[in-house]
C-alpha cells in the first residue's frame, strides 16, 4: 500500500514539474512578434478578397456551369434573408453558437451579395444586424466558440463593406470587436482555446485574427497582439496532424477546425504574405488526403468521435489543392455535389469562401482519381482504410484505432466500417444531440472513466464496432486534452497513454490481402490478459475481423458487436445472414468456444439517447476458457457463403 502511495505521488509530482515546464515554455513562446503594429495592411476590403479583385473571380465563376449555379444561390439566399428579423441573443442552454453561425452566414452573404452586384440593400441589412450584434451584453465568452465565430462575422462585414459603412457605424463594430472579441480572449476564465488542441483553438484564433486584419488601421498595437498570439497557439492543433495528417476528432470535426484553419492562413497570406512557418508543418497539408480515405465509395465517411457519418462537400479542399496542386483530393467534390445540389454547398456559411478558393478550378471538368487504393495515419487517433478501387460502387474496409479519451472521444477504438456494392454494412452512430443530454445531466464533456457521458448509448463500446468484455467499458486514458497538450509540448510524447490507447502495429500488405494490426490491450485493461485485432480486406472484397484474446484467471465473456442498417437472420450457430437493398451479407464466425447470437435494435433505457429507427445491433457472445489464447475469426461475406483463401494476421 505504502508503494502504491509513493509511486502514485512521484508520479503527480512528475506531471506537474512537466506541467509547470510546459507552461512555462508556452509563456516563453507566447512573446515572439511574428508581425509589427508598424506593417503598412492593405486597404479596405483586405480579408480573403481583396479590392478589385471582384471582376477576376467573376470572370471564373462565368467559365464553369457549377460555380455559377452556386453564385447565383448566394444571391438568391441573401435576398431570402433581407426580410428575416434580426438575431437576439438568445442562448440554447450553454451555447449563443447558432446565433454567432447564423449571423456569420448572413453578414458573410449579404457583403458577397454587394461585393458582386454593389445593390446597396445588402450593406443595409449587413449594418442592421451588425450593428443588433454590437448592442449584446456580450458574445458569450464561456463558450468561447460562439465569440470566434461572431467576431469573424462582424469583421468580414466591417472590411467587405468599409467604404459604405457610415463612420459611427464602422465605430460601434470596432468598438464591439475590441470589447466583446479581443478583451473577452484575455480573460483567463475565457480563453482555455489558447491552451488546447481541439478545434476550438482553431475556430477561436481564426475569429479573433479576423478581426484584428479588419479594425487593424484603428487598433494596430491591439490587432498585432492577437495576431501574434494566434500564430504561436494554433501550433497545438496543428501539431497533431502530424506525421500523417490524420484528424483526431474525425472527418466531421476536421470539416470545422481544418476550414478555419484554412481561412486563418488565407487571411494571414492576403494580407502579411506569409504563412508563417505554418503550412509546413508535418501532416498539416497531407490531411486533405485523410479526408479524402475516409470518405467512402457511398459518400459517408469511417465515422469516429463526434463525427457525422455521411460525407459533405468541403469548399477547404481548394484551399489545399492550392497549396499542394494535387487534384485528386477533389475527387469526390462532383459527386457530392451531384447527390446533394446546390444547397449543400451554398447554404454553408463559408460559401463565399469556396467560391474565393476554388472559381479559377472547374469543379465540372473530368475527375482524377488517386493512385492510393490503403492509406493509415498515426497520431491520437490512428485510423487505416483500404478500397478494392475508386469506382462509386467498390468496396471499403477502415478501422478506427487510437483512444476514447481525447476531444469528442467515443469509445470506439477497434471500430470498423464496411461498405461493398453501394450498401453501408457496418459503421458507426455517430454524434448525439449535446444540447438533449447536457439538458438531462449527462457529463457530456468529462471524458474520465466514470463519467457518465459512457451511459449514453452511441459514446459506449457497446454500440460500436468492438468488443467488450464482461459488458465492461474500454478504458480511457485518464488525462484531458489540456493535460496532453502540455504534457507534449514538454516533450514526453506517448507517456500519458499508459492506458486506454491503441495504433496501426502492424501492415498488412499482400497480393490478395491488406490491413492492419493493433495491440488493443491498454483498452482493457485488467479485463483480459492481452487481446489484439486484425482487421483486413481479402480479394478486394472480403472483410474479415480477427481477434486473438488471452483470457486471465477470472471468467471473461467477450461480445463483439457491428452496427448495421440491415435486416439480420440467424442461419446457424456460426452464421448470419444481413439483407439490405436486395443485397446480401454473409457473416461467418469461427470460434474455438461457442458463441451466442444477440443481435437487438439500437435502442437505449435512457431518454436521453436519441432513437436510431432501423439500426440494429448484430452482436455475439462467447466465454472464453480462464488462461487460455483465443482466436476468432469473424468473415463478412457478399453475395454468397463461400470459403475464403485467407491468411491469419495473428
Amino acid at each position: 500500500m505504502a508503494d502504491s502511495y509513493n509511486s502514485y505521488h512521484m508520479k503527480t509530482r512528475f506531471l506537474l514539474l512537466f506541467l509547470f515546464a510546459a507552461f512555462s515554455t508556452q509563456l516563453a513562446i507566447a512573446q515572439e512578434k511574428h508581425v509589427d503594429e508598424s506593417f503598412k495592411v492593405p486597404a479596405h476590403p483586405r480579408i480573403l478578397l481583396l479590392k478589385g479583385e471582384e471582376k477576376a473571380l467573376m470572370r471564373n465563376i462565368r467559365k464553369d456551369a457549377i460555380w455559377t449555379e452556386v453564385h447565383n444561390s448566394i444571391i438568391q439566399q441573401a435576398d431570402a434573408m433581407l426580410d428575416l428579423p434580426v438575431e437576439e441573443r438568445i442562448k440554447q442552454g450553454k451555447r449563443l453558437l447558432h446565433v454567432s453561425q447564423s449571423v456569420l452566414k448572413r453578414v458573410f452573404f449579404w457583403s458577397y451579395a454587394y461585393r458582386m452586384t454593389g445593390d446597396m440593400k445588402y450593406v443595409k441589412r449587413a449594418e442592421k444586424e451588425m450593428l443588433k450584434v454590437a448592442t449584446f451584453s456580450d458574445w458569450n465568452p464561456s463558450h468561447f466558440l460562439d465569440v470566434g465565430e461572431m467576431t469573424m462575422a462582424m469583421a468580414i462585414g466591417y472590411d467587405w463593406l468599409y467604404d459604405r459603412l457610415p463612420a459611427t457605424t464602422r465605430k460601434i463594430i470596432e468598438d464591439a470587436i475590441l470589447e466583446k472579441g479581443f478583451e473577452a480572449s484575455y480573460n483567463n476564465a475565457h480563453n482555455s482555446f489558447l491552451r488546447i488542441n481541439s478545434n476550438w483553438n482553431q475556430v477561436c484564433n481564426g475569429g479573433l485574427t479576423y478581426g484584428a486584419i479588419a479594425i487593424w488601421d484603428k487598433a494596430p498595437v491591439e490587432s498585432a497582439k492577437i495576431i501574434n498570439r494566434a500564430i504561436d497557439t494554433i501550433n497545438l492543433p496543428m501539431d497533431l496532424y502530424a506525421p500523417d495528417g490524420a484528424y483526431p476528432e474525425g472527418a466531421s470535426y476536421w470539416s470545422y477546425g481544418t476550414t478555419f484553419n484554412a481561412l486563418f492562413l488565407s487571411a494571414l497570406d492576403r494580407v502579411f504574405h506569409s504563412d508563417f512557418g505554418l503550412c509546413s508543418k508535418p501532416g498539416f497539408l497531407q490531411s486533405s488526403q485523410f479526408l479524402l480515405h475516409m470518405t467512402t465509395p457511398a459518400l459517408n465517411v469511417l465515422c469516429h468521435s463526434d463525427s457525422g457519418s455521411k460525407a459533405s462537400f468541403q469548399g477547404a479542399l481548394f484551399w489545399f489543392y492550392q497549396k499542394t496542386n494535387d487534384p485528386s483530393i477533389l475527387y469526390w467534390l462532383p459527386k457530392l455535389y451531384e447527390r446533394d445540389g446546390v444547397k449543400g454547398l451554398s447554404s454553408d456559411r463559408y460559401a463565399p469562401a469556396t467560391l474565393i478558393w476554388g472559381a479559377a478550378y472547374p469543379l465540372s471538368s473530368e475527375r482524377v482519381a488517386p493512385k492510393a487504393l490503403v492509406w493509415y495515419g498515426g497520431g491520437i487517433n490512428p485510423v487505416y482504410c483500404v478500397r478494392s478501387d475508386w469506382s462509386d460502387n467498390g468496396t471499403y474496409l477502415g478501422v478506427k484505432w487510437g483512444t476514447p479519451s481525447y476531444s469528442h472521444g467515443h469509445m470506439d477504438a477497434g471500430s470498423f466500417t464496411y461498405e461493398n456494392d453501394g450498401v453501408k454494412w457496418a459503421f458507426s452512430l455517430g454524434s448525439d444531440n449535446y444540447l438533449r443530454l447536457e439538458s438531462a445531466g449527462v457529463d457530456l464533456w468529462n471524458l474520465t472513466q466514470n463519467s457518465s457521458r459512457w451511459d449514453a448509448l452511441r459514446y459506449n463500446n457497446l454500440s460500436h464496432n468492438t468488443l467488450a468484455f464482461n459488458l465492461k467499458h474500454q478504458v480511457t486514458a485518464n488525462i484531458s486534452h489540456f493535460a496532453c497538450d502540455s504534457m507534449r509540448l514538454a516533450g514526453l510524447g506517448e507517456v500519458i497513454l499508459e492506458r486506454g490507447y491503441c495504433k496501426n502495429d502492424e501492415i498488412i500488405d499482400k497480393p490478395n490481402q491488406q490491413g492492419a494490426v493493433s495491440d488493443i490491450t491498454k483498452l482493457y485493461y485488467k479485463q483480459v490478459e492481452k487481446v489484439r485485432r486484425g482487421v483486413s480486406l481479402v480479394d478486394k472484397k472480403v472483410a474479415v475481423i480477427e481477434d486473438e484474446v488471452t483470457a486471465g484467471r477470472f471468467f471473461t465473456m467477450m461480445t463483439w458487436t457491428m452496427v448495421t442498417e440491415a435486416t439480420a437472420t440467424v442461419l446457424s450457430d456460426n452464421l448470419l445472414l444481413l439483407e439490405k437493398d436486395g443485397k446480401k451479407l454473409y457473416v461467418k464466425v469461427e470460434s474455438p468456444t461457442p458463441i451466442r447470437w444477440c443481435n437487438h435494435p439500437a435502442e437505449s433505457r435512457f431518454t436521453f439517447d436519441s432513437p436510431n429507427p432501423g439500426i440494429t445491433i448484430v452482436s455475439f457472445d462467447t466465454d472464453l476458457k480462464m488462461n487460455q489464447k483465443h482466436n476468432i475469426k469473424v468473415y463478412l461475406i457478399p453475395d454468397e457463403n463461400k470459403e475464403v483463401n485467407y491468411t491469419s494476421v495473428m
